[in-house]
């Protein structure tokens, strides 16, 4: 009895043992690549595909997942690298432009929030009375005016930027015209052109499109020469008495992270 087990014990490791040689001849010839493949060998070959597909699938699929994250990854962090860059360039560009306005005191400062319902009227940056921000003081950046100062508390202030819809908030301007300067106020914002809007132009004097648009100084409230923009487009008020002007600036308002405050020298 315990013969026969032995012996029947042999036989099946011999045939597990030939199984493996006949498994192993058959991947070695199968690697060949210049000769014809048996029928055999081809349906080896695809159960062996077949079966190697089954187990690895869990890998590949894992493995999948790991690129589509790797590459969301690299998307945001491109995204955020885009970010960083732009707002490098607008410090870059705030420093510049402390260089310029070399009479006034400029306070550089960040913006922490804005009204999402009134965007385009209002932004808060983080300085205030303790930098020695007052009231009315006129807010530029590196492509223009942005506004002035409405509200100062110790540790921030409430910027109205010239594209409030306020209809009593309202900037002296001058156009430069081959003919001289021409005076007008600068009041409203075009949410479809993305333009502020000059009103109370003379409508026999020459304007063209190109004309640059600049604080006029009058009044007090902001000094002479500011930057605004360039005229996009003309056309006559509704009582046809005067021309409105929309002022392309380069400034976007829609995306403000940097500010100058202007405070005279004392």
């Amino acid at each position: 009895m315990y013969r026969d087990r032995k012996k029947n014990r042999s036989k099946k490791i011999i045939i597990i043992v030939s199984i493996f040689i006949l498994i192993l001849i058959a991947s070695f010839y199968s690697l060949k690549l210049d000769r014809n493949v048996s029928v055999f060998e081809n349906g080896f070959k695809n159960v062996s595909i077949f079966i190697q597909k089954c187990i690895m699938y869990p890998f590949t699929s894992l493995n999948g997942e790991k690129d589509k994250t790797l590459s969301d990854s690299y998307l945001i962090q491109k995204n955020i690298n885009s970010s960083l860059e732009k707002e490098i360039r607008e410090l870059k560009d705030i420093l510049n432009l402390n260089k310029t306005f070399t009479e006034y005191n400029a306070i550089n400062a960040t913006v922490l929030s804005r009204n999402k319902s009134y965007w385009f009227n209002t932004i808060t940056i983080d300085k205030g009375k303790k930098s020695g921000l007052e009231k009315d003081m006129a807010v530029v950046s590196s492509y223009g005016l942005i506004g002035k100062i409405t509200k100062v508390s110790n540790n921030s202030s409430e910027i109205k930027l010239i594209t409030s819809d306020d209809l009593n908030y309202k900037v002296s301007v001058s156009i430069t015209t081959p003919s001289g300067d021409l005076y007008a106020i600068l009041n409203g914002y075009d949410k479809k052109t993305n333009t502020v809007k000059v009103s109370g132009v003379d409508k026999n004097r020459e304007v063209k499109e190109g004309d640059i648009v600049l604080t006029s100084g009058l009044g007090g409230l902001f000094p002479r020469g500011i930057y605004i923009g360039t005229v996009s487009k003309i056309e006559s008020d509704k009582y046809n008495l005067s021309n409105i002007l929309y002022i392309k600036t380069k400034q976007d308002f829609s995306n403000i992270h940097y500010v100058t405050v202007l405070k005279e020298n004392s």
